[in-house]
């Protein structure tokens, strides 16, 4: 799976939230620094050549969907993130997370049962 730009994981997460739109539909949907029309259907367009979009034809126009789930998307994220920051220990992301009071005591106690649970 190839490493998103930041506005690519942007669109990403539009198209995820929309389940398909056309270029237009995406563009409504950005709230920051809306991209020219044709800059956006080219980021679209990669985002098809790396195999995180399909489309349906419509004519000259296309109708994108994710092809890559979310689930898919964070997992593969996570696990580099959490390779490259953090020594692959999830010890040290969630020592990290306390230390920058990111996370309470009593969400580390449902995480603790969550665990236990699973045993």
């Amino acid at each position: 799976m190839q490493k998103l730009t930041n506005k690519e994981e942007e669109i990403m997460h539009i198209l995820w939230k929309l389940k398909k739109a056309f270029v237009k539909e995406i563009l409504e949907e950005i709230s920051n620094e809306k991209p020219h029309y044709n800059t956006l259907s080219t980021i679209v367009r990669n985002l098809e050549e790396k195999g995180y979009v399909g489309y349906h034809a419509f004519g000259k126009t296309h109708q994108y969907f994710p092809i890559v789930k979310i689930e898919e998307y964070r997992k593969t994220f996570m696990n580099t993130a959490i390779d490259n920051y953090f020594n692959s220990s999830y010890k040290n992301l969630v020592s990290y997370f306390a230390e920058e009071d990111k996370i309470s005591a009593e969400e580390l106690r449902e995480i603790l049962a969550l665990i236990e649970k699973k045993k």
